[in-house]
């Protein structure tokens, strides 16, 4: 119930929470699934839930290799990386999920390179 305001103050108004922050289902720890590709999608099925869509073209080896090679992955023992060998297939590759979970700065790229 808000309170009464007095001369020069503001008052808050409160609400009732609906539900204990221990309702809520936090992520943890990013672990693959399973991946599925479609024509312009590379979709990552996470242990905890999420779906993670990554377009492809973010991906060059991926996006300019046939349909039938991207399907030939392996998901690391941890389950943090895909895997494209290159004596199983055309594409040599990994994809760590990690980079596609958070931001990147522009700045971390070229200091890599530099």
């Amino acid at each position: 119930m808000p309170t009464k305001e007095k001369q020069g103050e503001q008052t808050a108004k409160w609400y009732e929470i609906a539900y204990p922050a221990s309702a809520y289902t936090f992520p943890g720890e990013a672990l693959l699934h399973r991946v599925h590709f479609d024509q312009d999608y590379m979709q990552l099925e996470l242990t905890d839930g999420r779906t993670l869509s990554v377009p492809l073209w973010w991906i060059p080896t991926l996006h300019n290799a046939p349909p039938e090679e991207r399907e030939k992955y392996e998901i690391s023992q941890d389950r943090k990386m895909i895997i494209w060998d290159p004596d199983k297939c055309s594409i040599n590759d990994e994809v760590r999920i990690e980079d596609y979970l958070a931001p990147r700065l522009t700045d971390d790229v070229s200091e890599a390179k530099g």
